[in-house]
């Protein structure tokens, strides 16, 4: 996840429910701010929702940072939701629909994914990364 150089904008400690609403804000305003259309504000806030919510109930704390950065011709913007949990054991399986580990509908990862232009993860035992980005082309 560390394959480009990030300026980081903003980062919200996740603690309780109202720290969701403040990342899903912040969000939104940074992709607002960064010139992307309402729809994609939307997609990139409800993203931020589903995953800062997962942090809260299997790891209880983290945080939420949100970068901006261009890269070969594209502004993206991006969040990466850390926290020191569990960890997930089987990324590839935590992305399929309908596979939970506790007791949701085991659509928030992959519901997320549906939502942006990437999602990363990068898990071990006490550290997870999930990285959301939304991008878009910069002409001249």
């Amino acid at each position: 996840m560390d394959k480009y150089c990030l300026n980081e904008i903003d980062s919200v400690p996740i603690k309780c429910t109202q720290d969701i609403v403040i990342s899903r804000q912040k969000g939104r305003e940074l992709a607002r701010k960064s010139g992307f259309s309402v729809s994609e504000q939307t997609r990139f806030a409800t993203a931020i929702s589903e995953i800062t919510r997962n942090v809260l109930t299997y790891a209880t704390e983290g945080d939420c940072h949100l970068f901006e950065n261009n890269l070969d011709g594209y502004h993206m913007v991006i969040a990466q939701i850390v926290d020191q949990g569990p960890g997930i054991d089987n990324p590839k399986l935590a992305m399929s629909d309908g596979y939970s580990t506790g007791h949701g509908l085991g659509l928030g990862l992959p519901g997320a994914k549906r939502l942006v232009h990437e999602l990363n993860i990068d898990s071990t035992p006490g550290k997870t990364i999930v990285e959301i980005i939304i991008k878009r082309r910069v002409y001249g």
